[in-house]
């Protein structure tokens, strides 16, 4: 795969539309020990000895797993695979026998069709944080007691959450994790830890160098070990990267918000509650935009101290605050600042990540493509093509309401970004549009106009009360996610779908944090008219509009034809989706295959603009 603008072309000059799913789920959990596969009071126990061996499915499935996706139209691949994964063992020490096992998954990919790119995912941190990612070493590296986690308020885990809070675990709580101390103080050490916390050293390197070098030293080693698998064609630099406390105006309110929940304590109540005190705190609950405040709750009631002896909170280290006599912020706007003007998280310091990590990967000495985020829901980083080539926006875009929520209505929603009410289908699915285009624009207005790839979008299976579960009528997800390929298709997007998780179950969902968007469950595909339909995967030209119409089965595409190209444009026929026999209309030659869903139309010289529609019926040439 190449790029040219907006655009990426496969080696015989077509233009490539890269359409497939997130694998998967449960990857960002280990496979082995048992205890550790889940995520039972028992799972964050022994960090260094679990494996992620099997993740995302053992050697034995891959081939039937692959032949399916293919069958799907699904041949680009998001793969997740964490920190941790390969470097859970401690710093420096890689595991050998699940990059040997990636090698093999990545050659049978590249036998049934399959191309990847690597996705290094985090979701607040790492497992020990109330997410995933990163290994439990880098919180030890700072003297934290993994097993005061929980208790002193720095993170909420679902494997803690019953055992200290005697209540079970919410629904879509895991984000609010951003806002606990723990996960904001690495995250802001990693990305800024030279600019607010310069005297932290970690073996006698600057906490942000320390965390970064062997941040980069693991993905490059993995990609020096998978270097040669054809199907890999790309890498991204972090899944969803968040600032932590960089750009607080005041260390005293709530910012940086993913989603307000429960018990949200402000940054300066979080440092205190790290540092043995306990503290009343806010308990909030979303709203239309932001959150409201309807109680309080004390964090840390037992005054416990995350630190072990000998260490201490690096930010009362930096002089932000002290407990002398009693706490008190020092420096309320410490984190407001960078080099004397307002802080930029994206520009200032995600940017400057991103084009190091890729300097550092391409020392291994492979073209790649490479797949960059900004902030969820947020700015992405302004890029030119001096900061480096062969660069995709993979930005993502969920629904809220129906995400956090767990509730899709097809005539509501609620504009994310203003807090305006949307009503009527026609005004909801337009929004969709509207908010993958602006995505898009930006795209092209600030980052070279480089192509742009939904990295990920989709629905939680269980909304509505589980409505699916119970009545096995999934019509009201095949709705919402056909609405969601329209956006993509109408803005001509690559889209990866959040996710296809091998062992995902009626009972477990993902098997994180009570997650279950998995487009199969219990080995079967649901919803599967919602996000099986047909696209152009490859065109002997410029793509114009694509048209897809799942009640009445017809499809159609515009395109541009170069008469130069001489391989066929390829469009994805599902057979499912059209029996048997199928009426195709275009002036051009064209070949149908059906038993390999793939319609074929040839330029033959021809230059200008090209139609083809697909309907059921009896098959005319």
């Amino acid at each position: 795969m190449k790029i040219q603008g907006p655009h990426i072309f496969d080696d015989s000059g077509r233009t490539l539309l890269l359409r497939g799913c997130n694998l998967g789920g449960s990857s960002k959990l280990p496979s082995a020990p048992v205890e550790a596969a889940g995520q039972n009071a028992h799972s964050l126990e022994n960090p260094a000895e679990v494996s992620f061996v099997g993740r995302p499915f053992p050697l034995e499935e891959a081939e039937e797993r692959f032949d399916q996706l293919r069958s799907w139209g699904f041949t680009f691949i998001r793969f997740v695979l964490t920190w941790e994964s390969l470097e859970h063992a401690g710093p420096g020490i890689y595991d050998e026998s699940y990059l040997a096992y990636l090698r093999k998954l990545l050659i049978i990919a590249e036998k049934k069709g399959i191309s990847v790119f690597m996705d290094p995912h985090q979701d607040s941190w790492s497992r020990w944080t109330g997410g995933d990612g990163a290994p439990a070493w880098t919180l030890e590296k700072l003297g934290m007691d993994l097993s005061r986690l929980d208790e002193t308020g720095a993170a909420i885990t679902r494997q803690h959450y019953e055992e200290v809070r005697r209540k079970p675990y919410p629904r879509m709580i895991w984000p609010v994790n951003y806002n606990r101390y723990a996960a904001f103080t690495l995250f802001t050490l990693f990305f800024a830890g030279n600019a607010y916390a310069p005297d932290l050293k970690i073996e006698g390197q600057s906490a942000q160098d320390w965390l970064q070098e062997h941040y980069f030293a693991a993905f490059r080693h993995c990609y020096r070990r998978l270097k040669n698998c054809k199907a890999l064609a790309g890498w991204g630099a972090m899944n969803e990267p968040h600032p932590g406390l960089i750009g607080y105006k005041n260390l005293e309110n709530l910012e940086n918000i993913v989603v307000a929940f429960g018990a949200m304590p402000s940054a300066f109540e979080a440092m205190k509650a790290a540092s043995g005190y306990a503290v009343k705190v806010p308990v909030c609950a979303p709203w239309i935009k932001g959150y409201i405040k309807k109680g309080s709750e004390t964090i840390n009631p037992k005054g416990l101290s995350l630190f072990k002896e000998g260490y201490a909170c690096p930010w009362k280290q930096a002089g932000i605050w002290t407990d002398e006599g009693c706490p008190k912020l020092l420096k309320k706007d410490h984190f407001a600042l960078y080099k004397g003007k307002p802080a930029d998280f994206v520009e200032d310091f995600l940017k400057p990540f991103i084009v190091n990590f890729i300097d550092r990967m391409k020392e291994a000495d492979r073209p790649s493509l490479f797949f960059i985020e900004g902030v969820n829901n947020g700015r992405h980083p302004t890029w030119s093509a001096a900061d480096g080539e062969g660069v995709v926006n993979a930005f993502h875009h969920y629904d809220g309401p129906t995400l956090f929520l767990k509730s899709f209505h097809p005539g509501f929603t609620a504009d994310q970004f203003t807090g305006k009410i949307i009503l009527g289908r026609k005004k909801v699915a337009a929004l969709y549009a509207q908010q993958l285009k602006a995505a898009k624009d930006w795209t092209k207005a600030q980052m070279g106009n480089m192509p742009s790839l939904l990295g990920e979008f989709g629905l939680p299976f269980d909304m509505n009360n589980r409505r699916g579960y119970k009545t096995g009528d999934y019509s009201l997800h095949e709705e919402a996610l056909s609405l969601y390929y329209d956006g993509i298709d109408k803005n001509l997007l690559h889209s990866t779908i959040w996710n296809y998780t091998a062992d995902s179950t009626p009972e477990e969902g993902d098997r994180w944090n009570g997650e279950d968007l998995s487009i199969i469950s219990g080995g079967k595909p649901r919803a599967l008219n919602g996000w099986r339909r047909p696209y152009p995967m490859a065109t002997a030209g410029m793509p114009l509009s694509i048209g897809w119409d799942r009640k009445t089965r017809c499809f159609s595409y515009r395109f541009t034809a170069d008469p130069k190209i001489e391989a066929p444009t390829e469009i994805f026929i599902p057979l499912e989706c059209f029996g048997t026999d199928v009426e195709i209309a275009t002036t051009l030659k064209h070949e149908y295959k059906g038993e390999e869903g793939r319609l074929y139309i040839y330029n033959e010289g021809f230059e200008g603009e090209a139609e083809v529609s697909v309907r059921p019926g009896a098959l005319k040439g």
